[in-house]
């Protein structure tokens, strides 16, 4: 694994972590609502997995949060076609907005 996806994978749990402790949800809250263990959710937390396209959808869902705004932490640019950019996920996307 290259250091830039060891970095997005340490950044993407970070996000994942500091948006649960926004929406005031526990770890075992929103492993639930994102269909995961909790375990499983603790590892994505901490780096030591790099999520699934479901995973990614399941968080991006129990969050409201982009799924493509969640790929790019992991370098991941390809949109599912079920997910077409919204007007909401271009504004989250551009950095000088």
């Amino acid at each position: 694994m290259t250091e830039t996806a060891r970095t997005g994978i340490d950044t993407f749990g970070d996000f994942i972590r500091s948006q649960s402790k926004l929406s005031e949800m526990s770890q075992r809250e929103l492993a639930k609502l994102a269909d995961l263990s909790d375990a499983y959710l603790s590892q994505l937390e901490r780096g030591l997995h790099e999520p699934s396209v479901r995973v990614l959808n399941g968080l991006s869902g129990a969050l409201n949060v982009p799924a493509d705004r969640l790929m790019r932490f992991l370098g991941r640019t390809e949109v599912e076609e079920e997910h077409e950019a919204t007007t909401e996920s271009a504004i989250l996307l551009d950095d000088a907005l």
